[in-house]
């Protein structure tokens, strides 16, 4: 179970890391029904998964436009695994992530109806509008403190070293695109677990994520994410 919370709070942070269109960005479309297919290659570029994503509802509060997407994850044989939903808000010329949002609706359920008490407290992941080459961006984390029948359980999620390092044309099955390239190290901590690895992004303008790789500290490519349809 541990390995699942961990599994799905990396996937969701990494993937989550979008930016706004209309009434803020010209990056992410955020508009209802919008759909994006994301596959998961292991590091020797063998299908390890798909991740689905739709806009479900997109509304206004105040000066701030607000996306809700619900998420299914399917292992490589189809099957599901599971399924959450998370939101954003785009106000001020920023994207901004809710890291209580971060952590699967489905799970937090499954551990409310098993009376697991549970503390999630955090920084929220910030991207701002205007990206440039060379230019630094706020950490951002997410701690999890769990309590279940006296069993206490911690997880942690740390971003640093968050920067904009590029600009690059890539290609996926779902096209060509023109993309700015962002990279940052993770941090994970759970009980007797520690990672850290380092991770490639990159953006294209309305669509959004188009590509991300995650490395070992050493640079031994770990696996990649691929959009490979989409439709808005």
């Amino acid at each position: 179970m541990k390995k699942i919370i961990l599994t799905t709070l990396i996937t969701v942070f990494v993937s989550v890391w979008v930016k706004a269109q209309d009434n803020c960005s010209s990056y992410y479309p955020m508009v209802e029904g919008s759909t994006f297919e994301y596959t998961n290659y292991n590091k020797k570029g063998k299908v390890d998964g798909v991740t689905n994503y739709k806009v479900s509802a997109v509304t206004s509060e105040g000066a701030a436009t607000k996306a809700s997407l619900d998420l299914k994850m399917s292992d490589k044989k189809g099957k599901e695994i599971f399924n959450s939903e998370y939101s954003f808000t785009c106000e001020n010329n920023m994207v901004k992530i809710d890291y209580q949002s971060l952590f699967p609706a489905q799970m937090m359920k499954q551990y409310s109806e098993m009376d697991v008490e549970m503390d999630i407290t955090g920084t929220d992941i910030e991207l701002p509008n205007d990206l440039s080459v060379g230019e630094d961006l706020a950490d951002a984390n997410v701690a999890i403190a769990m309590n279940m029948s006296g069993i206490k359980m911690n997880i942690s999620v740390d971003q640093t070293n968050r920067k904009v390092i590029g600009e690059e044309k890539v290609s996926t099955p779902a096209g060509s695109f023109d993309c700015i390239v962002l990279a940052e190290t993770t941090r994970t901590k759970t009980m007797g677990a520690n990672m850290e690895f380092n991770s490639k992004l990159w953006l294209a303008e309305g669509v959004g994520m188009i590509k991300q790789e995650t490395y070992k500290k050493n640079g031994d490519l770990m696996g990649k994410t691929e959009l490979t349809k989409f439709s808005k």
